[in-house]
């Protein structure tokens, strides 16, 4: 066999299988946001939260500061909660 089609035939297999791993792991499910409960979701962000995530998935948050600003459409001063809704959690602003 041609060496040039041998390479061709190594490089398209290679090209294949990273294709392949690059597809797998992007269509892995997204864990962080999964809940079965409102109790299991946390606020994703330390401050001026707009989303959710699972508790487990929390961020730290130790040792880090912030405004007291009550930022537009965020959990701040009471303008949304936390829900878990169809297994997902999700911030519902007010």
């Amino acid at each position: 066999m041609d060496m040039g089609v041998i390479e061709m035939k190594s490089k398209l297999t290679i090209i294949s299988v990273l294709t392949l791993i690059i597809l797998l792991t992007s269509c892995a499910p997204d864990n962080s946001k999964q809940c079965v409960q409102d109790s299991d979701c946390v606020p994703a962000q330390c401050s001026h939260a707009t989303d959710a995530v699972n508790k487990d998935a929390a961020p730290d948050c130790q040792g880090k500061s912030w405004t007291l600003d009550c930022a537009p459409n965020t959990l701040d001063c009471g303008q949304g909660e936390i829900k878990c809704l169809k297994n997902k959690c999700a911030v519902v602003i007010n």
